[in-house]
Parts: structure tokens; sequence; C-alpha cells
């Protein structure tokens, strides 16, 4: 029996409590929090980005001839730091896209990394790097000079660790799990999770001090990849939050359009909620992610692993409706929804604040910043028919 013709019991009757579930857990957990309901109609804003300057070409000096930047970010002052995950180097540019500086390389020297796929900029510039290598975050000064290394705390967390960004009060991170993960190996006894905390993560000491600061939505019956056993559910709720300037957090977790703002030592305070239902997966978008991921290049003498990955994959009741979010220091909390399209993920992109104003959407077809910095900058990684990739920042003018 298809997806799409189910009836009304079983499996429908399952998929309706899930796509309403997390709302319904979240305000039973929060009695009290304020709700904040938005207009279900959207306000449609003009893309109006005004282009400051671009960086990589694989004719430029040899810093911006680019592997694989896997990520971007901003400090305060508003320059902008470029990870080449190829090389493992950070580059450092100034106001009109010229280079300061570049930190790490592949090695076991001070300041150099063994292994690492995250990185983060505190608004001071001080930077941090996940360095999987040495179990430990790498910081460097506002200079660039080493400073130090804090051990991660495996143990602490099971074996799996998640991605970061920074607190602005500085000294900290706030992390996720079931976020985008950084690294997994199998502990004995590990604990195993119900919901899916977010941390703060005290960088002052040693060793990482964690903090729970919230609890995200874990749908029930899933099993996320703490033991190292199951994948996440395809097309299911993500994990995604973002710090804004005043140390407040913003999350999603679930399927229904719910951003969750919480501050550090009081919990979830506010709910930004539109009326946008999720949609359900069929058998045909199941079959369509399924050759989409046979077509991705793989590694020789791993075709059969694929295979097997691909055959075991564990698909979401639905599509959930946020795909993406991001924060700006300027206050403001970006949430890009799924598309019309089957396995589109490029869809319309809200703009809200953190008391609960909906300031309007741009449309799908406008990209995602990759970054955002002060000054209202956002930067985005571009790339080519051929593989060559651009990193442009602009300025979003005024709505």
């Amino acid at each position: 029996m298809s997806a799409g013709k189910l009836t009304r019991s079983g499996r429908t009757r399952a998929f309706a409590l899930a796509a309403a579930g997390s709302v319904l857990f979240t305000s039973a957990a929060l009695r009290g929090q304020e709700i904040i309901d938005l207009p279900a109609e959207d306000r449609w804003l003009q893309p109006r980005f005004e282009e400051v300057y671009r960086i990589g070409s694989p004719s430029g000096e040899g810093w911006e001839q680019f592997g694989n930047v896997h990520k971007v970010a901003f400090d305060g002052a508003g320059q902008l730091y470029v990870f080449d995950w190829q090389a493992l180097h950070i580059h450092v540019v100034d106001g009109s896209g010229g280079l300061l500086r570049t930190l790490g390389g592949r090695g076991d020297g001070p300041g150099e990394f063994r292994s690492t796929s995250s990185f983060t900029v505190m608004p001071d510039g001080r930077v941090v790097v996940g360095d999987t290598g040495y179990l430990a975050y790498q910081i460097f000064d506002a200079n660039g000079d080493y400073e130090r290394r804090v051990g991660m705390g495996l143990e602490d967390v099971g074996g799996a660790l998640w991605d970061f960004t920074p607190d602005p009060a500085g000294g900290a991170l706030f992390s996720a799990v079931g976020s985008r993960m950084l690294l997994f190996k199998f502990l004995q006894n590990a604990p195993s999770h119900t919901t899916r905390p977010i941390e703060r993560l005290d960088l002052t000491g040693d060793v990482v001090r964690r903090d729970t600061i919230a609890h995200g939505w874990l749908p029930p019956g899933v099993e996320w990849l703490m033991s190292g056993s199951r994948e996440p559910t395809v097309f299911g709720p993500r994990m995604l939050l973002g710090a804004l300037p005043d140390g407040t957090v913003a999350f999603s977790d679930s399927l229904a359009y719910a951003i969750k703002i919480v501050r550090p030592g009081t919990g979830v305070r506010r709910i930004l909620r539109r009326p946008l239902q999720p949609v359900r997966v069929t058998n045909r978008m199941i079959d369509a992610e399924k050759d989409r991921q046979r077509q991705q290049p793989v590694p020789p003498g791993q075709e059969r692993m694929m295979r097997e990955h691909i055959d075991g994959l564990v698909f979401s009741e639905a599509v959930s409706i946020v795909r993406e979010l991001g924060t700006s220091l300027d206050g403001e909390i970006w949430v890009q929804r799924r598309g019309e399209g089957q396995l589109d993920d490029d869809g319309p992109i809200d703009v809200l604040t953190e008391d609960g104003r909906y300031l309007g959407s741009y449309r799908a077809g406008t990209m995602m910043p990759d970054a955002f910095g002060p000054d209202r900058l956002v930067a985005f990684i571009e790339e080519d028919e051929l593989g060559v990739q651009t990193v442009v920042v602009k300025r979003v003018l005024s709505r």
C-alpha cells in the first residue's frame, strides 16, 4: 500500500500525531511560555543585495585558489574567515577582500590541525576550531596567534560530537545533539537519548563543561546515530540552531513550523509559529531520493557499502517544513522552508525577529546566506559548473 493511499487508521494516524507531536509536546512541557502565531499569508520582500567583494579564482593569488570551501564566518568587525577544508587553512580577509592572514594547515605543531570539518568565530575575532584529530577545540586569539586546546570531553557525550556556534557573550559555544555530526566513536555503556539537548559548552577550563539549556524534540521511534547503528531519518525534522547577539538561542526541532527561543538559565520562553503543514512522504519521493543518492560519486572500493547504506535508509512520514535556520548579528532569524518540488530544500526564506515580528519572506530561488556579519553583511559560497568556488560578500539593503 502506498503512503499516499493509507486509510485513516494505522500509519495515517501515526503521521498526524507525528506532524503535530512536537508542537503539542512543547506546549505541554512549556505551559505558561509565550506562543506567538505569525501570519499565514506570505508578505514578499524584494531581494536587494549590494555586492561588496568576491574572492576565489583559479587564476587568482595562491591563497584564493580554493580546494574546498567548507564554511565561512564573520567577526564583529566585519572581517571574513574562509575555511578551506582541503588545505585545512582558515583565511582571514578585510572589508575589501584583501588577505590579512592565514591560520592552521595540516600538521601536529602548535596551531596546526590534524582533522577538522568545522570552526567558528567569536565577535571579538577569536577563532575556535573543532579538531577531532586532537579531540579538542583549538583556540586562536584575535590576532591569529595560537592560544591553547580545550578537550572535547568525548566520554561525556557518548562518543558523538556535533557542530557548534559561538556564544556572543564569549568563552563558550552552543551545540545541539542531532545537528550536523562531526565525529562518532563507539563507547561501551554510552548514554541513550530521549531528547535532543541543546548545550552550552564552557571553554574556560582544560576540558569543556556542558550545561543543557533546552531539550529539543526527538521523534518517537527514531534512533539517532548515538550507537553508530542507524542513520537519522531522511526528510525528518532537522535540529537547527543559531545564536543571537544577546546570547539568546533560536532553534527548530520539529516537522511543524515552530521556532523556539531559549535563554541560558531560563529555558524556552517563546515559540514563533506559522500555520503551515508538513507534506507527507510518498513512495515516489522515496524512490527519487534513493536514485539521487545512487548518482553520487563513490570512492573506489566503497560501492557495496554505498548500496547497503541506500538500501537501509529510514524515511520520515513527512517532510519537515523548516530546512535551514540562520541568525544575524543584527538580531534577525532567517528561516528557510521546503520548496514546492518533492526534494526541494530551497524554498522561501522567512525573516523574523526574536520578539515575534514577521518582517516578510524572500521568494524561493533566493540563496540562504552561508554567514551573517555586522552592518547587514552576508556571505555566500558559490560554485560554477566546473566546480570552481567563489565566496561573495554582499550587504542587505533596507527593505
